[in-house]
């Protein structure tokens, strides 16, 4: 995609996940890796996702160099570290949605899958997603979490799309933005049926898991 075209995807993307109640206020950020090494686009400090302007995204440089557009988002550290330990990674969005947060609130289900299998698409789309401890918004350490879980997934052999920072929500990341979009979706929609059933759904089987790993190429 060129890189103009992927200035009115970002826009089309925040748009869309404002609109429809993933983000609010200036909450969130997201971000596309260009290509041939010219760097990062993101969205803006303090922007709202809904009306992102594509000539104020901020350009940065591999070194995180800013080269054009409004003051890069206080998350560009994070962005950056992301896409240095997954290289399959183009574009990461962070979002603040309501459900993945209250979820950290109530309680996870576990440190190392905040939600359960409980959904077949929930396993093929987002997989297993790590609970990160609460830092505050923009601390430079979450990066080396954010790295050493992304590090410490891939030698399981179970590579992560996605994590969750304490109270604060998802960082998802995938090989476009629509398709880094469809993953926050899914684990959103996946954390609201979690928290609106009672009693608990039980999770998939093993069983049921395996036949989703041979049939989809799931990595749970």
């Amino acid at each position: 995609m060129l890189h103009a075209d992927l200035r009115q995807e970002i826009c089309r993307v925040g748009r869309s996940l404002f609109e429809r109640g993933y983000v609010h206020a200036t909450a969130g950020n997201i971000s596309v890796r260009l290509p041939e090494g010219q760097g990062f686009l993101i969205t803006p400090t303090d922007a709202c996702l809904g009306a992102l302007q594509a000539d104020q995204l901020a350009h940065v440089g591999q070194d995180g160099t800013q080269h054009s557009g409004a003051r890069a988002s206080k998350t560009l550290v994070l962005h950056r570290r992301i896409y240095g330990a997954a290289p399959q990674a183009q574009c990461v969005i962070h979002t603040h949605s309501t459900h993945l947060v209250a979820l950290t609130l109530a309680g996870v289900w576990q440190p190392e899958a905040i939600l359960p299998p409980i959904t077949p698409y929930f396993v093929m789309k987002v997989g297993r997603v790590p609970l990160l401890p609460y830092h505050r918004p923009g601390d430079p350490a979450v990066g080396d979490l954010v790295a050493q879980a992304i590090a410490d997934a891939r030698q399981r052999g179970t590579p992560l799309r996605a994590v969750m920072l304490d109270r604060l929500g998802p960082n998802v990341w995938h090989d476009s933005p629509a398709a880094a979009m469809a993953t926050l979706e899914e684990l959103e929609e996946t954390a609201r049926l979690w928290l609106m059933t009672q009693p608990r759904p039980a999770p998939l089987s093993e069983a049921q898991i395996d036949e989703l790993r041979r049939h989809f190429g799931a990595t749970w």
